[in-house]
Formats: structure tokens, sequence, C-alpha cells
């Protein structure tokens, strides 16, 4: 098998590479990446199955060329909400199955319009198969499939500061705590302030109890499109120490991120701070989930939970792999572009991503 990883360099993207190096019947590994040096330095530690190919995402034809040939492509180039549908649609004109860890809402709706080209191409696609949105909507449809009745769904994840996050991830930490997104009560999709609805929530340890907020990603959105009959769906998302999402929160209130050229100014403000280690202080190294399913089972009211936790790059990566394992090798031909919920079934797929160290807490 071929596989192309774009965005190959990147701190997700790393640990995704070698968990596919590792695979005996994946014989090639294309790092594609915007810096080429960086690139060829990955692909010679990574050893005899990997090259490097610079790839460009803001040019279309580019990114076709470098996967042309490949069983499927893996995206790992952000921020999503400026690049996911343009790499996407260079895929589909390669005919490329193609997985991303895609995490913006605006970004998955964006994607979820080139459907019925992906349908009629007979390429499979899944925009978001990381750990939030992933392994997120996975739990989310366990717990729907474990009721007579589910109503509703709430949905958190938290991030520890003490992570390698890299400059598009601050970015898309700027992006998601700025402007509205949506969410679903009462059978209908609403517009909410991000980083209003402040909840408390109790998540595995260590990162235990920490406030949550209204964020810009996608399960609110994916999640009741495709598991149908659901009053409320909720995405909130928070980061310890919690200082954190509140100077995200503010900084969006003032209207200093709502676009993507005050992001990028921002984020270059705030990488080198990161690197240093001062965000970090008083945060943790590890991120988390938690599903809350609530309906009816038996004639009685129900409430089941549903949460996970490790390193942001390797509950990121290992979805991913998994996912794009299960296309190359036949196991998975879904023809349209999918979130999670949609191409997978949480029973099969969850017990895949546990053997590789995700560790998930199951209500049974």
């Amino acid at each position: 098998m071929k596989i192309c990883v774009l965005g190959g360099c990147g701190d997700m993207a790393k640990v995704a590479v070698r968990l596919l190096n590792e695979e005996t019947d994946v014989k090639e590994i294309i790092i594609a990446d915007l810096n080429i040096d960086k690139a060829a330095a990955f692909a010679q530690e990574t050893g005899a199955k990997a090259s490097a190919v610079k790839v460009d995402a803001m040019d279309p034809a580019s990114v076709s060329s470098v996967v042309a040939g490949a069983d499927v492509a893996m995206g790992f180039i952000g921020p999503f909400y400026m690049f996911e549908k343009k790499i996407i649609g260079a895929c589909l004109d390669a005919k490329v199955p193609y997985v991303s860890i895609c995490d913006d809402y605006d970004a998955y709706l964006d994607a979820a319009s080139l459907d019925n080209r992906a349908k009629a191409e007979g390429v499979t696609v899944i925009a978001g198969l990381g750990n939030s949105p992933g392994i997120t909507n996975l739990l989310a449809k366990k717990g729907y499939q474990s009721m007579d009745k589910c109503r509703k769904i709430h949905i958190s994840w938290a991030g520890g500061s003490n992570e390698d996050i890299g400059l598009a991830n601050i970015k898309h930490v700027l992006h998601i705590f700025s402007g509205h997104t949506l969410q679903w009560k009462n059978g209908r999709e609403i517009k909410v302030k991000t980083g209003m609805g402040r909840k408390v929530v109790e998540f595995p340890a260590p990162m235990g109890k920490l406030p949550v907020y209204y964020t810009g990603h996608a399960e609110s959105v994916s999640v009741p499109r495709n598991l149908p009959g659901l009053e409320e769906v909720s995405l909130r998302g928070g980061i310890h120490p919690p200082y954190i999402a509140a100077l995200a929160t503010t900084v969006g209130l003032l209207g200093l991120s709502n676009t993507p050229k005050k992001r990028d100014k921002l984020a270059n403000i705030f990488l080198p701070i990161e690197q240093a280690g001062i965000f970090g202080k008083g945060g943790i190294d590890k991120s988390v989930f938690r599903i809350d399913a609530y309906g009816e089972k038996g004639g009685k009211s129900a409430h089941h939970t549903y949460s996970g936790v490790g390193h942001i790059a390797d509950i990121t990566s290992i979805p991913a792999v998994e996912g794009a394992l299960m296309i190359a090798r036949g196991e998975l031909n879904k023809p349209g572009v999918h979130a999670a919920e949609s191409a997978l079934e949480p029973d099969d797929f969850l017990p895949r991503i546990q053997k590789r160290g995700v560790e998930l807490f199951l209500d049974q």
C-alpha cells in the first residue's frame, strides 16, 4: 500500500507516519509538506519506506499531483477552515480516498458540500477522524445505539496546555473561541456565541473538573444530521489551566481573532510564548473527552457516559491511521463525504483504537 500524509511534518502527523511505518503491508509513505527540507529530514529518519515531496495546499493541482496513485491520503494540514475543502476537491480530482483530522465545524460543512461529487466519483472521504471530532462522534453513536430512544447527547473535550500543539492548532483555538458556532436544541440548529454556555465537567484523571464552553468543533453539526431524532446535541470545549480559554474568548469578544489574517498575526505572537512553556505552567500533558447520552431504555430513563484520555498527538492520529488503513485494505468503501459516525460503527472501530493504546472508559 501507498499512503500519502499531507502536512506530514506536523506534530500530529509525525505520530501517524511512525504508526504507518510499523505496518508490514504499508510499502510506501509519502511525507508531503510545504517545508521540503524538514520533510526530507523526517523521511530519512523514518526509513526506507518514506520519501519526501513538497506540497502547497493553496494550489489544488499541487495536492492532486502529490496524492496521485496513493491508496489513501491523510490530511493534517490546518487550519482546516482554510484548506479542507480545497484538499478534498484535489483528492477527488485524483480519485484518491481521504481521511483527515479536520476539527472546525465550518470546514466540515464546506467538506460536506462535496458529498454528491464524492459519491459520483466513487471516493470515500472522512472529514474529522481524530479525537474531537472523531472518537467523540463514535462514542456519541455508541450512546445513541445503546438506548431505545436517545434524546440528548452532550459532548465535551479539554486540552492540556502542556502538550505540543504547533502553530496551526493555536490558530484553531483562536478560531473556535471567536464568533459563533452551531448547536442543536429542541430538534433544530441554533447559532450561539463561542465561549459562552459555561459548564463544569468531570473528566478522567489527570484533568478532573474543568469549565468548558461552546466551541466551534464539528460534532454538534454532524451528529444530529447523521443520528436522527435527537432533541439536543451540544459541544463544549476547554483548556487546562482555565485562564487560557478565558483569554481566547476575550480576544474573540474584542474582535481581535475574527478573521484569518488576525488569527495569523496573533498565532505568531502566541507561538513563542507556547514554545517557551509559559502557557504550559500549571497545565497538564494530557487531553480528554467525555460524552453524556440521555434517553430511554426498557421503559426507564437512561444516562450513559463515555470518556477517554491520552496525549493529544496519539489520540488524534491513531483514529485517522486506523481509518486510512481500513480504506487502503478494502475494509471500508463508502463513497461520499462523511463524519466519523456516518462512516464507521463504534463496536467495530473503538476496539481497534483501544488495541493501539487509546484509553477509553465505556459505560456498559
